[in-house]
């Protein structure tokens, strides 16, 4: 039997993280074992569901490289083939009709509380004849759930977990207005969709048990079960914005590449010895949800960070180019120069050996695209007034190089510090802040090597004449 699993995102928000890497999961379960990876949208609840929704998780899905086998299902389109099964249920005894008013089920729930009992349906309308029913009381369908023996689910991550058939009331399968619940309809399209395997977070692992009596009633094969325990933030807490509870799409604004954000969430809760850097055909040979860990993993951007750092640097240098480019001109809100691109693309492999994320690059590479006169931060603005003189006095012996390369620029600056009694330092860092504006850079002698000689000498001119 191939295996099939399933991504089932409901399209009220974002794809979060955590529903991430419950779709990296179920692709990867498939890829091991040479099945199939399907995605449904769970779009029934009409109010929040949106087209906005539902592209963003097609587009995060897509941007994490996690494509899908088929086409998408859509749930909402199926309610037809959803009230078919309950009234199927209804035809074989497995389900009836409850007449019960909402004020009859409020001190339902009243007595049970007061009895220190759960608040549970009781079964009013299990054996009873619907001629009892009150007029004008549109009934909902319920399940006629077994009252004895217990649901035992063998569950792939959590174990043999086991909850007695008394702990669970008749629930509902259709509602008065004909409309199915969450609880039919997933058990109905999984089945129709022939999903051999339900990978998901373990908030679900209680309606297991429920969706496995609608399987029994139906008679239909029951899926095999995987809880993944949920991300929590790094204090153990359950995972919050201010821990990285966030969309797809903000990670991709943040600078971080999929190949690495595949990464971090394979490491989330799983792992293949001390193995921390592990591509995609590594992942899809290794990968069994079956050691997926029990205990919630911690959300951690250093970690994230270390391994995003890692892809920047291992990346192929054109394609990381066209990321670059991209991103700065989103930022400057217009196409780079020719000049600008060519000094960006020179002085890449300066630039990304110190950059975490894309954002980071693209604020690096702004020494070859900033437009003059440099405007020094504040901690540059402090080596300048430390540095002026070293800097004037540097200028003259720049302006008669002619051989503008990297090495005859530091060798020309370590002469002057060297006549002076200084360190290279004292000429080098006053000639970076003049020249980048900022502290800190690639070497300074490479960036001027690329910026080439009249833009590095107009630079420190520049700041000269205002200092006056």
């Amino acid at each position: 039997m191939s295996v099939i699993t399933r991504f089932a995102p409901s399209p009220t928000g974002f794809l979060h993280i955590g529903g991430a890497r419950t779709a990296l999961y179920n692709w990867l379960y498939a890829k091991h074992t040479g099945g199939q990876f399907l995605l449904r949208i769970e779009d029934t609840d009409r109010q929040r569901s949106t087209p906005e929704a539902i592209a963003a998780i097609l587009d995060g899905l897509t941007w994490l490289g996690l494509h899908w086998d088929g086409e998408p299902v859509f749930q909402f389109a199926r309610a037809h083939r959803h009230a078919e099964v309950a009234q199927d249920l209804l035809a074989r005894g497995r389900a009836y009709r409850c007449y019960c008013t909402p004020e009859a089920l409020a001190a339902m729930r009243e007595k049970a509380k007061a009895e220190g009992r759960p608040p549970r349906y009781d079964g009013t309308w299990r054996d009873r004849d619907p001629s009892d029913a009150p007029p004008g009381v549109k009934p909902v369908i319920r399940l006629k759930a077994p009252q004895e023996g217990e649901q035992v689910i063998a569950d792939l991550v959590q174990g043999e977990v086991t909850v007695g058939n008394e702990q669970l009331d008749d629930m509902i399968l259709l509602r008065s207005d004909g409309t199915p619940t969450y609880m039919l309809a997933v058990v109905v399209d999984d089945h129709d969709m022939d999903v051999t395997h339900v990978i998901r977070g373990d908030d679900h692992l209680s309606n297991a048990f429920r969706q496995r009596q609608i399987y029994e009633a139906m008679g239909w094969r029951v899926p095999a079960f995987a809880h993944i325990p949920l991300i929590h933030g790094p204090d153990g807490a359950k995972l919050s914005k201010r821990h990285g509870a966030l969309g797809v799409e903000a990670y991709r604004d943040m600078g971080y590449l999929p190949q690495a954000l595949r990464n971090y969430l394979l490491r989330l809760g799983w792992g293949h010895g001390d193995a921390e850097i592990i591509s995609d055909a590594q992942a899809i040979a290794w990968f069994d949800i079956r050691n997926v860990g029990r205990n919630p993993a911690r959300f951690d951007f250093a970690k994230l960070d270390s391994l995003n750092a890692h892809y920047l640097r291992a990346m192929d240098p054109d394609q990381l180019l066209a990321l670059l480019i991209e991103r700065m001109e989103k930022d400057l809100g217009r196409p780079l120069e020719r000049t600008a691109a060519l000094r960006v693309a020179a002085g890449l492999e300066g630039l990304r050996v110190r950059a975490r994320t894309l954002v980071e690059l693209a604020q690096a590479a702004q020494v070859y695209v900033a437009s003059r006169p440099i405007r020094p931060d504040a901690e540059a603005q402090k080596l300048l007034q430390q540095g002026r003189d070293a800097l004037a006095q540097i200028l003259p012996k720049l302006e008669g190089v002619t051989d503008w390369t990297q090495a005859e620029l530091e060798r020309v600056a370590r002469s002057r510090a060297e006549a002076a009694g200084l360190k290279l330092g004292a000429v080098a860092q006053p000639l970076r802040a003049a020249v980048t504006g900022a502290k800190v850079s690639p070497p300074i002698f490479e960036v001027m090597e690329i910026l080439g000689r009249e833009e590095s000498l107009s630079r420190i001119r520049d700041y000269l004449a205002a200092a006056g």
